[in-house]
């Protein structure tokens, strides 16, 4: 059952959206869903169904969108952010396929988890082709440095997986380790399809870390409002379903801030539920309730914000355009998911 949280200092009007963003880089887009087909295809036959399973299922593809969008910010004239683009989303649907096995999921975008449709190995093994095929598109362009960058992403993103399965049921996880799994987990693949978008334009250290400051800062708000949807958002905006973080004894932000600042009763409940996997009916319900009364969501969200901030910042560097500012809307964007 999606639980609705409000929020204070909303904006007026409509909720934020990245309509502006998906304009301006919708040709190049277009050809990334493209190669993206292209390279899904095999003679074996699994390995489309699987992969298309996940990849036609509606997400957004904001990662490569942003690679895209940064490759145009720095002002890139050549093909090569297409390939990367690809590779981009590539990387993040093998990492989502590992991680429906990892996490035992039964819903992604909506959809059944592939795991459940066509089992934990075939999963594990498309992930696997998936990120094949990204190295192989990335050689194609030519960079090194740009191959550098996401390659090592991929190792920092392991990193991050296997640094949250020791983090996992431990209510005594603190603020700092739990962000250290986040900006390994899902913040660095935002700063490397940012990062690589200037790198392939050649453009100065400074832009190019400025673009890559931008895409983690934005991963890292993105990753705290989406731990903030699992206890208060709906199966629609989420993707998955409500409650599975909670479900799964997954260690997020809220909880952390929620155990530090709980009774004694309301921590042995987190014990029980995250630490021993004891949860019943109501108990989710519970524990939005325990949430609430600490202030763990509507902290979690005003972390979100700061990060966004920074985000804004990194962009300083860069003159006025149309699509620094659509970047910019970015940032409300992924923020303001939480209802």
């Amino acid at each position: 059952m999606g639980v609705v949280v409000s929020f204070e200092e909303r904006a007026p009007g409509a909720r934020p959206d990245i309509d502006e963003l998906v304009g301006l880089v919708r040709d190049d887009m277009e050809r990334v869903n493209a190669l993206i087909i292209a390279r899904t295809g095999s003679r074996v036959t699994m390995i489309p169904e699987v992969a298309n399973h996940l990849i036609s299922s509606g997400g957004k593809r904001l990662r490569p969108m942003l690679t895209l969008a940064a490759a145009a910010l720095s002002g890139y004239r050549g093909q090569g952010h297409v390939n990367l683009a690809a590779s981009v989303e590539f990387m993040h649907t093998a990492t989502l396929l590992h991680d429906d096995v990892v996490d035992a999921s039964t819903m992604r975008r909506g959809k059944i988890a592939a795991r459940l449709k066509w089992g934990n190995e075939a999963s594990v093994l498309v992930g696997d082709y998936l990120l094949g095929q990204a190295f192989k598109m990335m050689v194609e362009v030519g960079s090194l440095p740009a191959l550098g960058i996401l390659s090592a992403a991929a190792a920092v993103i392991a990193e991050g997986e296997v640094l949250q399965l020791s983090a996992a049921k431990n209510t005594e996880t603190n603020e700092d380790e739990y962000l250290a799994v986040i900006r390994g987990k899902t913040a660095e693949l935002f700063a490397a399809a940012c990062e690589v978008g200037a790198v392939i334009a050649d453009r100065s250290k400074a832009e190019q870390a400025a673009c890559r400051s931008y895409g983690m800062n934005l991963g890292i708000a993105f990753q705290l409002v989406d731990d903030v949807l699992d206890y208060g958002g709906t199966s629609v905006t989420l993707g998955k379903n409500v409650g599975d973080d909670f479900r799964e004894g997954k260690v997020t932000l809220p909880v952390v801030l929620s155990f530090r600042r709980g009774t004694p009763e309301e921590r042995d409940f987190w014990r029980g539920a995250i630490e021993h996997g004891e949860v019943g009916d109501g108990d989710l319900e519970r524990a939005i309730g325990i949430l609430r009364r600490s202030r763990a969501l509507e902290d979690t969200i005003e972390r979100a914000r700061h990060y966004g901030a920074m985000a804004r910042d990194a962009l300083a560097l860069f003159p006025p355009s149309s699509v620094k500012e659509a970047l910019l809307r970015t940032v409300e964007f992924c923020i303001g998911r939480v209802s």
